[in-house]
C-alpha cells in the first residue's frame, strides 16, 4: 500500500489519490487500509512520503564523493530518469504533499512538517557528500540546496512542457557553474 501510495502521489498528488486506486494497485483488501493506517488518508500519505523520502536520501548518500564536480554530475545523472517521468505527468511525491498542504487555505501542518523534514534530510545528505568531496560545510549546504531547488523546479517545468529540455538546460548551467567554481580545487 505504501508503494502504491507513492506512485499515486507522483501521478495525481494527494487530492487526486483515492483509496480505491491504492487498493487496486497494491492488491490489498479494503479493510487493510484502516487496519494498518487508522489515521486514514493523512496517515497513509505521511508514511508513504516518509518512506519515499528515506529511499531518496539513501540514494543521495550513495553518490560518489571524489570531488564536488563528481557529486554534481552523479546527482544530475541520478535525477534525470525521475525528471523524464515528469514529462509524462509524473512528479515528486514530496512536492505533492507540500502543494496539497496549502490547498484548502488552512493547510495541513503535519504534511508540511513531514515535507520540510524530508527536504531537510535530502539537503543535509547531499551537503555531507559535497563536504566529503572537499567543500566547506556552508558552501556544501548552499550547493546542495541549489541542486534540490533545480530538481524540484525542473519537475514543474518538465511536466508543464512535456519535455526534458528545461532540466537539461539547467543541468548544463549547473555543471558549467560548478566546473568554473570547483575545478582545480
Amino acid at each position: 500500500m505504501i508503494d502504491a501510495t507513492v506512485q499515486a502521489l507522483q501521478r495525481r498528488g494527494v487530492a487526486g489519490m483515492s483509496f480505491t486506486d491504492v487498493l487496486r494497485d497494491s492488491g490489498a483488501a479494503r479493510g487493510a487500509i484502516y487496519h494498518h493506517f487508522p489515521g486514514g488518508k493523512a496517515q497513509l500519505v505521511a508514511e508513504a512520503a516518509t518512506r519515499n523520502g528515506e529511499d531518496v536520501r539513501t540514494s543521495l548518500a550513495a553518490l560518489p564523493a571524489d570531488d564536488p564536480l563528481a557529486v554534481v554530475a552523479a546527482f544530475l545523472d541520478a535525477v534525470r530518469p525521475v525528471l523524464a517521468a515528469s514529462t509524462t505527468g509524473g512528479g515528486c511525491a514530496i512536492a505533492a504533499i507540500t502543494v496539497t498542504a496549502g490547498e484548502d487555505g488552512g493547510g495541513d501542518t503535519d504534511l508540511q512538517r513531514t515535507a520540510a523534514t524530508i527536504f531537510a534530510s535530502w539537503t543535509q545528505t547531499l551537503a555531507e557528500r559535497l563536504a566529503s568531496a572537499g567543500l566547506q560545510p556552508d558552501e556544501a549546504t548552499g550547493l546542495a540546496t541549489a541542486l534540490l531547488m533545480l530538481l524540484e523546479g525542473a519537475h514543474i517545468l518538465c511536466r508543464a512542457t512535456g519535455t526534458l529540455e528545461p532540466f537539461e538546460r539547467a543541468a548544463r548551467t549547473a555543471t558549467a557553474l560548478a566546473r568554473a567554481r570547483y575545478e582545480n580545487r
